[in-house]
């Protein structure tokens, strides 16, 4: 179940003990009398959801019975001294402890936040001088029914508060973190979005009725001097850097900025390197283009003048009256070995050629034969054929850091999930103003969040979840695959949806609260109520409907929501919904089933028809699919070039003289011939690496077939248009004419084929597996194209020849032409003519070559200039067909998503947790190293527009340093057999795993701590523990060795908000230098185990490719989901 942060906790269990939490310490009330005089005491009647109101009493506080006394001092040690008479009972000390659990869970990281805290609550409920802050304002009668008495029950009194208490109460807890969920603990605890948050509306919500939770309401009056008689509480409160007593310290950098010193700058941004105010490289080539010319036409000039006076021509003879010619030896010496050696080379060449030439022609059926053999022996591996797809295959060597960092984190802590994802616009609905009854200002709404189109979407909704697929005879529905971090407790999906907010409900989409006319409340105010508080389990208007969503944690409205400005999420214009759903790690069975219903799902949208919705959809495997369309698509690509191609070859290479000679002078044959070689030597290398389990890329199917025909088409046209040109020597037979053809064309043929194939191989050491790939197929069908044309074709070549010369037709060879001809006649084409004639001799002119050398380095210079300006990076967009709906998914996606992917900074197996000093490298909290792992994270998240860090990490060990405490009840096991006992179960045999003293109260350390984290990763969040592991961490630790060690773990945290290949790129490269730095501050550079960053932008598209449970958990919980597509997404 894993990654879900602390936030997804059970539905209405956690967030429900949190409230009872802060507003149940109501059950502590008062009234008003005089000092040193309690205005209530004891527990009388019992509100909603079995709250108890407190009794009203009038007289001088009591003595509290000794048996209550080591509670007393646990929570309000204050009141410990005299004969400790205070205005609460047991009773009450009993709701106080229960009360105060939740919050000491989130708040105690902090020790000086909660001390001021639990002060506050301290005073409200025990505090002998009650009278002179508390006044009782509305009661009801009650008879106990146990002593037979009439009693009062208060129903509303005032709290007479300090404004300088409040405020620092709030300033020592405003920046606690809740490390689970990447946010602060007030936003948990304030009915509001934490930045909304502050000393009044924070103490308001938990005192008020209207959170749902508080049995009456407490009415919060905040002065700092006497008013209406009342003495406002205002006691001393500790600052968030001061020390509580003798064995705590301040609280850490990331739970009190006051600790942590002046802000972390970032570097500033490299200065543009300019000159003369333009940019450098602009002025430097133009100098020196500038420069080159002057210099260039200086030389050229002198050279004319030189050669004026000197030469006369490059190509007239040498007269013995002019002085020389450009081409004249003045120096005849011999030639350097070199030379010699080369013109020995090209000699061997030409006679090898020769020969080979005149052997096929003289033998040309069994050079044919042979050829065949050759081609079905090669060809016949692609029965053995492997294609490649997978993104990360294909452009992820094994070996490389990343991938091998990849493998690392998906066999360590599972794959991440899959992600189905819609984004819906509503283009014929206009936006309409909300008008709050009886007063407030006019809110706009955008047009999504219009009624009809709400519900019309919620009925889309539940339409996917109904969608059924089949597999292996299994029936696949959304429940059976999709993502229930909570389960088994809830089974209910995870649907990161708007409609959420109403439970997927049409009835609660319709709730209002009015009366004729007039509406007090309705989906307009939940909505608005939600964005600002998305994990409250009742708004606070008169509705009192949930936010929390169905699966059991908050849906955060930069999830669900696009196209608003700021905050403003009412002018959204756009819905955002996702299904996140399960991926596993070599569970090929488990993955098939989930592709079988995202293949559904895809069906279901394309098909999906609603005139007032524009949906753009994508499933997580819409990339791949989409790719392997278009390569399918391209087939029709290639055998069309192909077709063209012979056509062309076919017309170019025969030169016909006249339309009765059409059949006799065409190639149809030998162009078909030359194409069908082509394509054979593609095919003989992929059978051949295919012998070998080498897989196939799409990129090699489609890529090489092209440059294959490119090279051989160049090849045939030489060797034929070469013997078209050429006469044959007096007694000089067609083998002998072709093999003296061949012997001039064939070595440069054979250069030019081996260099390719050279230049190839060298590609393939690439570690790139694509670029690897694609180099090796390609230098070997290049070089058995070469093999079959300079064999295979000469004979079939020296045959057409034969059939020319004897008028036969081409392709109906059994015929013969009208026209005689002896031989095949010397001809020129005319594009040959024109290059002979025109091109080549104007190209040639004296003052025509000055201008294409500096024309050619001005364009080298440009280029040059502007090579620094080449962004790294591919957009996702360009490798989907041009009508792809994957286009317009990935246009919305830029345009509407808000949110940023994650990132988890990894430490791999090895470091040692159980020690004082390997807890303070890693942790976030008070006594934690300033130069933590998650402190560093949290310094980067500091300055988030250079580091891309968005928020503080989620912190495994900090929470569980939290849930482990003997204060809290978490931890706790039966006393018999020493197994782990949740805190939901009522039993007295369940004990604290650690004893109340100073000692217990330390962190675990040794075997103790290894013996209860397990324990803490196994405990799912209830009412009475928010703090339970595995929703949030289950994956997030390795526990190796039979529970005895922790192997590698996680920290994580988000981006900010990446949209081009240029943000993913410097997103990780600053995350790997803050995984450097982690490194080398911890002091394990010469150990065998460092700390990386892994992101879900790797994968090759959304993006953000699988998943499991605890990643999205812990997405839900801080509410950044990046989609995948997602996903890299490379």
């Amino acid at each position: 179940m894993g990654r879900l942060a602390g936030l997804v906790r059970p539905g209405s269990g956690w967030l429900r003990g949190l409230s009872l939490a802060l507003v149940g310490l109501l059950a502590l009330l008062p009234g008003r009398v005089f000092s040193d005089s309690c205005v209530s005491y004891g527990q009388c009647g019992t509100a909603d959801d079995d709250k108890r109101y407190n009794c009203k009493y009038d007289g001088p506080p009591l003595p509290l019975s000794k048996d209550s006394y080591e509670l007393l001092q646990e929570l309000c040690p204050g009141y410990f001294y005299g004969n400790v008479s205070l205005c609460c009972d047991v009773s009450q000390l009993q709701s106080l402890k229960a009360n105060l659990e939740l919050p000491l869970q989130f708040l105690s990281r902090c020790p000086s936040c909660f001390y001021n805290f639990v002060n506050l609550f301290c005073e409200l409920a025990c505090s002998p001088h009650q009278s002179e802050f508390l006044n009782v304002t509305q009661t009801l009668p009650y008879y106990d029914p146990v002593s037979k008495e009439n009693k009062t029950s208060i129903t509303e009194l005032q709290y007479y508060i300090g404004k300088t208490f409040a405020n620092s109460m709030y300033n020592a807890c405003k920046d606690v973190e809740a490390p689970s969920s990447n946010v602060k603990a007030l936003g948990l605890m304030c009915g509001r979005d934490v930045k909304e948050c502050n000393a009044t509306n924070w103490i308001q919500y938990m005192f008020s009725k209207d959170n749902g939770q508080a049995p009456f309401n407490i009415i919060a009056v905040f002065s700092d001097v006497s008013i209406h008689g009342m003495t406002p509480m205002n006691n001393a409160t500790k600052g968030c850097n001061e020390s509580v007593d003798d064995f705590t310290g301040p609280c850490s950098c990331q739970d009190c900025s006051a600790v942590c010193g002046p802000k972390p700058k970032p570097p500033p941004p490299p200065a543009p390197w300019l000159l003369l105010g333009l940019d450098a490289m602009y002025v430097i080539m133009w100098i020196s283009y500038m420069g080159f010319l002057l210099v260039f036409f200086a030389v050229v000039f002198g050279v004319w003048c030189y050669r004026k006076r000197h030469f006369v021509s490059e190509y007239t003879p040498i007269d013995s009256n002019i002085a020389y010619s450009v081409n004249s030896h003045q120096n005849t010496g011999d030639a350097s070995w070199c030379e010699r050696l080369g013109e020995r080379f090209e000699n061997a060449l030409r006679v090898t050629f020769t020969s080979w030439g005149a052997f096929c022609v003289r033998n040309p059926r069994p050079v044919i034969v042979f050829s065949l053999v050759i081609i079905a022996m090669c060809s016949s591996g692609l029965m053995f054929v492997k294609v490649t797809t997978n993104p990360i295959d294909l452009w992820s060597s094994p070996n490389s850091q990343a991938r091998k960092e990849k493998e690392y984190f998906d066999t360590h802590f599972g794959p991440f999930f899959r992600t189905e994802q819609l984004i819906i616009q509503a283009p014929n609905t206009k936006p309409h103003i909300y008008s709050p009854f009886p007063s407030g200002a006019d809110v706009p709404f955008g047009p999504p969040l219009n009624k009809e189109i709400l519900h019309q979407v919620l009925d889309l909704q539940d339409a996917i979840e109904n969608i059924t697929a089949y597999y292996n005879n299994d029936t696949i529905m959304l429940k059976d695959i999709c993502l229930a971090p909570l389960s088994p407790y809830n089974n209910n999906c995870t649907i990161l949806s708007v409609l959420n907010y109403y439970q997927n409900s049409h009835s609660v989409l319709d709730h209002l609260d009015g009366e004729f006319s007039f509406v007090y409340a309705d989906y307009h105010t939940h909505f608005l109520f939600c964005v600002q508080a998305p994990a409250s389990l009742n708004d606070t208007t008169s509705l009192h409907d949930p936010c929390l969503a169905t699966f059991g944690g908050p849906v955060f409205p930069w999830l669900v929501l696009g196209g608003y400005d700021g905050d403003n999420y009412n002018n959204a214009t756009a819905l955002v919904i996702t299904f996140p759903v399960k991926n596993f790690y070599n569970d090929t069975g488990k993955v098939m089933k989930a592709l079988a219903w995202e293949k559904e799902f895809l069906n279901f949208v394309k098909n999906y028809n609603n005139s007032n919705l524009t949906i753009s959809f994508s499933a997580e495997r819409s990339i791949e699919d989409e790719i392997n369309r278009e390569s399918n698509g391209d087939v029709n690509t290639v055998v069309i070039s192909y077709i063209v191609m012979f056509v062309y070859i076919s017309i170019a290479l025969g030169h016909i003289k006249s339309a009765r000679r059409f059949l006799v002078d065409s190639k149809i044959s030998l162009g078909i011939a030359g194409v069908i070689i082509v394509l054979s030597s593609v095919a003989c290398s992929l059978g051949i690496f295919s012998y070998f389990g080498v897989p196939l890329t799409l990129i090699v199917i489609e890529v090489i077939p092209f440059l294959v025909l490119a090279v051989g088409v160049d090849n045939i046209f030489i060797i034929v248009q070469t013997f078209q040109r050429d006469d044959r020597l007096q007694g000089e037979t067609l083998d002998k004419q072709i093999g003296r053809i061949l012997g001039d064309v064939a070595p440069s043929m054979f250069l030019s084929s081996f260099s390719e194939a050279v230049a190839f191989f060298l590609g393939s050491l690439s570690t790139m597996p694509a670029v690897r790939t694609f180099s090796l197929f390609a230098a070997v069908a290049i070089f058995i194209d070469f093999l079959l044309q300079v064999t295979c074709f000469v004979s079939l070549l020296g045959l057409d020849v034969k059939r020319q010369e004897k008028n036969q037709l081409d392709i109906l060879c059994c015929f013969k032409g009208g026209e005689e001809h002896g031989s095949v006649q010397h001809s020129e084409s005319a594009l040959f003519l024109f290059f002979k004639n025109i091109y080549s001799p104007f190209l040639l002119k004296d003052w025509m070559r000055p201008i294409v050398i500096s024309i050619f380095v001005g364009v080298l210079s440009f280029s040059v200039s502007v090579l620094n300006k080449v962004e790294i990076g591919l957009d996702q967009r360009l490798s989907m067909p041009d009508d792809s709906y994957m286009l317009d998914y990935f246009n919305s996606l830029s345009k509407y998503f808000h949110a940023g992917p994650p990132v988890y900074f990894v430490l791999e197996e090895g470091h040692d947790y159980t020690t004082l000093d390997g807890q303070n490298m890693v942790c976030g909290g008070m006594g934690c190293d300033n130069n933590s792992l998650v402190q560093q994270v949290f310094d980067a998240a500091q300055i988030s527009s250079y580091t891309k860090i968005g928020y503080a990490p989620s912190s495994w060990i900090d929470d569980y340093f939290d849930w482990v405490k003997p204060q809290s009840s978490c931890c706790r096991v039966y006393n018999t057999t020493e197994q782990f006992c949740n805190a939901s179960v009522v039993n007295p045999s369940c004990v604290r795993c650690r004893p109340l003293t100073p000692e217990g109260k330390q962190r675990p350390q040794g075997e103790d701590f290894m013996k209860f984290l397990p324990m803490f990763l196994l405990d799912n969040p209830n009412p009475k523990c928010g703090k339970g592991g595995h929703a949030a961490y289950s994956s997030a630790v390795d526990i190796i060795h039979n529970n005895t060690e922790v192997g590698a773990t996680y920290f994580m945290t988000y981006h900010t908000v990446l949209k081009t290949s240029a943000d993913f790129i410097d997103a990780m490269k600053k995350a790997q230098m803050i995984a450097a730095n982690i490194t080398e501050t911890m002091g394990i550079q010469e150990k065998n185990y460092h700390v990386f960053p892994y992101s879900i932008e790797l994968r090759a598209l959304p993006p953000e490719k699988a998943g499991k449970t605890s990643k999205l958990q812990l997405f839900l919980a801080s509410g950044k989901l990046r989609c995948s597509s997602g996903m890299p997404r490379l």
